[in-house]
């Protein structure tokens, strides 16, 4: 139970972020809900395939598709208010990457996956959606644009596989994991830290 609702809870934050970045883009309804749902989503759906989780959950429990669904509608609604938020969904966004790098790792572990591909599932699960939400919208995906977002994420769900390989408990192995995630990036976001990107002329 806990499992779903770390999971649920990361859903629809990363779901808020999907449609603000609808609303910018002047998307209907339907397009607010389409990337409310792809971000909330698809890093989860994406890693349940890769592992044989089939159906994916989002497919197989209903509160997996009524969660963004809410979120999508309330940001319709409430957008200029939200929109006004930016910091603090960017702070939310950031709970939800450290949920899911979590929930994904553990999950992974769970199918019989070794501790690497276990790691980098986590880290899809909390990448994903958002990947998938900036192709849509017309973007390059944030992931690409050196903002330190994959790397606390992989960092979580490393510690996450560490730490059940050590026999810790559930509770502390997510917390722990998590806990890192969740730090770096906000660190990454109050000190504007950036991935290294090439410098001088692209061409060769």
């Amino acid at each position: 139970m806990t499992f779903v609702v770390l999971d649920l809870a990361g859903i629809f934050v990363f779901a808020i972020s999907g449609a603000l970045v609808a609303v910018r883009k002047e998307l209907d309804v339907f397009g607010v809900l389409v990337l409310a749902g792809t971000t909330g989503l698809g890093g989860g759906f994406l890693r349940d395939v890769l592992i044989g989780a089939t159906p994916p959950a989002a497919l197989a429990d209903w509160r997996y598709l009524l969660v963004p669904v809410v979120a999508g509608l309330l940001t319709f609604w409430f957008h200029s208010v939200l929109g006004r938020m930016e910091r603090q969904v960017s702070v939310f966004d950031a709970f939800g990457l450290a949920l899911f790098c979590v929930t994904g790792a553990i999950k992974a572990l769970e199918f019989g996956l070794g501790p690497v591909p276990a790691a980098l599932m986590g880290m899809v699960t909390g990448i994903g959606g958002g990947m998938a939400r900036d192709l849509l919208a017309g973007r390059v995906p944030a992931v690409f644009r050196g903002e330190l977002y994959a790397t606390p994420a992989l960092a979580g769900a490393a510690i996450t596989v560490v730490g059940d390989g050590l026999g810790l408990p559930i509770g502390l192995v997510a917390a722990l994991g998590g806990g890192v995630c969740l730090g770096w990036r906000l660190l990454a976001m109050w000190r504007h830290w950036q991935a290294p990107t090439p410098t001088g002329p692209a061409s060769v």
